[in-house]
């Protein structure tokens, strides 16, 4: 497997690039800048574009995805319940004093437990509401690996004080749906450092049960 994990945009959200070494073939997780960068990534392990996965649909994770899917043609992934968010594109840019970026409705919905990835390098999506309703990880199993988006970091959580945000439901979804895979899994977060679910089990302190 090819993995590149690289920080995009003013937030500095993680973007990942994951390849199947005998297809060339290649998933992009929130592209949400830099789209010159990603392609150029891209090319340099001569990686044909299948798919872009979004893990939810705030500015600095889908910014470059309808900007990325135009030069590639490859279809973006988003689960539905984000479609909300995505129509408060030019709020969210606002919000950060940015221009607006062009977005396109997601080709298909990513619902919880469908299979996301390429043929020999497939997925499981984990429907995980709480930073936002649509927020989505992704589970590849033989790999022991999870793009976990922005609801659980290296010590931390999803904020939830932005629309769509429920602080119930991010615990609940982390701990009914993440903490419940392998200590060895690893974790790749939306913003930060890399870590573990069994690191988190045991250190993050919003995780601890009272």
């Amino acid at each position: 497997m090819i993995q590149e994990t690289f920080p995009v945009g003013i937030l500095r959200c993680n973007c990942t690039i994951l390849g199947d070494e005998s297809t060339r073939e290649a998933m992009v997780v929130d592209p949400g800048e830099n789209v010159a960068e990603i392609l150029t990534r891209l090319a340099r392990h001569n990686l044909v574009l299948k798919q872009i996965i979004v893990t939810h649909a705030h500015i600095d994770h889908v910014g470059g995805a309808a900007a990325l899917k135009g030069v590639t043609g490859a279809p973006i992934l988003m689960n539905q319940n984000d479609l909300p968010l995505l129509d408060m594109i030019d709020s969210q840019a606002a919000w950060l004093g940015v221009k607006p970026p062009e977005v396109v409705p997601p080709d298909t919905s990513a619902e919880d437990l469908s299979q996301i990835g390429l043929e020999g390098l497939l997925g499981e999506v984990l429907h995980t509401p709480g930073h936002t309703e649509g927020s989505i990880c992704l589970y590849f199993a033989p790999q022991r690996l999870l793009i976990a988006g922005d609801t659980l970091f290296a010590g931390s959580i999803g904020r939830t004080d932005l629309p769509g945000g429920d602080p119930k439901k991010i615990i609940r979804s982390i701990h009914h749906r993440l903490l419940t895979l392998p200590d060895e899994v690893a974790v790749i977060p939306g913003h930060g450092y890399g870590t573990t679910i069994g690191e988190e089990r045991a250190n993050n302190p919003f995780l601890r049960v009272k």
